[in-house]
């Protein structure tokens, strides 16, 4: 078992991740900025509907980060040792559960419980780093994602 003090980490991310990482924020940013500001959202949401604005944009679009996550983790468990293969197997597809369960939730809170899948998925980010599963830069990227995603819900929320 590796713990997260014993993998070394990369002092760079590589390019391509985190260029295509950031642009993947894009959508979180203009939704919590079409929130803010309705002036800025009325065009675009009169142009392409008010999926494409505020708090409707965030929440369907990090149910599909969400869920793609859910498959980058089930890719990460095919790395891991036969007997903990099953439990990898089993938490990758946490996120993507939680995502189908928050899109059809009516409970009022929808993007306190979508921040709530986001630090789920860090802690498992973090797990399957630990466990050696993960690229050695891949905890800094994700927490770098992480930090930027949950600033943009918690603007909305």
């Amino acid at each position: 078992m590796k713990f997260l003090g014993s993998r070394t980490f990369r002092t760079q991310i590589p390019t391509a991740p985190l260029w295509l990482g950031l642009a993947g924020v894009l959508p979180f940013v203009w939704g919590a900025i079409s929130a803010w500001s309705g002036d800025l959202a009325l065009p675009i949401a009169g142009w392409l509907g008010t999926g494409f604005v505020g708090h409707v944009l965030q929440l369907t679009y990090g149910a599909v980060i969400l869920s793609f996550m859910s498959g980058v983790l089930w890719g990460f468990a095919c790395k891991a040792p036969k007997p903990k293969a099953p439990l990898f197997f089993s938490l990758s597809i946490l996120p993507a559960l939680w995502a189908a369960f928050l899109l059809v939730s009516t409970a009022p809170m929808q993007l306190v419980l979508l921040i709530s899948g986001f630090v789920v998925l860090f802690c498992l980010d973090v797990m399957f780093f630990s466990y050696g599963l993960t690229p050695d830069w891949w905890l800094k990227l994700r927490g770098l994602l992480t930090v930027l995603v949950l600033a943009c819900l918690s603007i909305t929320a």
